[in-house]
């Protein structure tokens, strides 16, 4: 039986050739510029990158050329911004809670201060800051935002600032009722914490969240500050509150304004959901 020819181009040709130069890969045998026969990559570079020249990464240790991420946080940044500031406020709250209740060396200066501080400052001009913590001027304003929120068709962001002012009397009542702590100038007790200082923090905090959702530069936010430390003020130059009694209640509300945004980011991601379904609805189908 005849065997099938071979190519002559393959049959007898037995001479070991040289290997053919391939562009786009690494000719890993060929010699170096230098002829010594050390084996190089086709782009120039050196087989490996010698240890002084590598990149190191977070704390000096060696690292590769892209940015190295850096160890995995127990808390992510979103939570640090909730918990830590979170956590001061309750520190700040628990201690001049126990300073109050207990009688501590933070209450004999808080009232030497409150006497000092009380009578400072034109009446009427003191009169009208201390009001702006009253349920009258405050939780209209709160009802405005909530309005005007609701004629935007959101339905969850208003419902849970509403929530969080009626959350105000549920803590501050009972805390006064327990510390029974009495005024400057009368023997009626139940002025720790604050519920002027409280209310405005809330009512005009929340009024500034709902009015600019999410938005970075948020003008709204300094107008509240500036609206609830007018209303410390007043309250202390007109003497219905010791020193304490307003700190009180700032770090109190803090934690109730920092749960209250958290909220909100959820309330607010639940609107957009059900107006995307409304819309959605109403869009005709061919």
């Amino acid at each position: 039986m005849r065997e099938t020819p071979r190519s002559q181009g393959t049959a007898g040709d037995t001479r070991a050739g040289h290997p053919q130069r391939r562009f786009g890969r690494a000719f890993a045998h060929t010699t170096g510029a230098s002829g010594s026969g050390a084996p190089h990559r086709s782009d120039g570079r050196p087989p490996h990158t010698p240890r002084g020249a590598r990149h190191t990464g977070p704390h000096g240790r060696p690292g590769t050329t892209p940015p190295v991420p850096g160890r995995p946080s127990f808390f992510p940044r979103p939570a640090r911004r909730f918990w830590l500031p979170f956590a001061l406020c309750a520190a700040l709250f628990a201690l001049v809670t126990w300073q109050v209740s207990a009688g501590g060396p933070l209450r004999s200066a808080d009232e030497r201060a409150g006497h000092a501080l009380a009578g400072q400052g034109p009446r009427p001009l003191t009169e009208f800051l201390a009001d702006l913590g009253s349920m009258l001027v405050a939780v209209p304003v709160l009802a405005v935002a909530i309005g005007y929120a609701l004629w935007r068709g959101q339905r969850a962001r208003p419902l849970t600032a509403a929530l969080a002012m009626a959350a105000v009397p549920a803590l501050v009542v009972p805390l006064k009722i327990w510390t029974d702590r009495p005024g400057l100038f009368t023997d009626a007790t139940g002025y720790y914490p604050s519920g002027h200082t409280a209310t405005a923090m809330v009512a005009y905090g929340a009024t500034a969240l709902l009015l600019a959702p999410g938005r970075p530069r948020n003008r709204a936010v300094p107008a509240a500050v500036l609206l609830t430390l007018a209303t410390g003020t007043g309250l202390l130059l007109r003497g219905y509150h010791w020193p304490l009694d307003v700190l009180g209640s700032l770090a109190l509300c803090g934690m109730v304004l920092l749960a209250l945004e958290r909220a909100l980011r959820v309330a607010g991601s639940r609107d957009v959901i059900r107006s995307t379904r409304r819309s959605s609805s109403r869009t005709p189908t061919g």
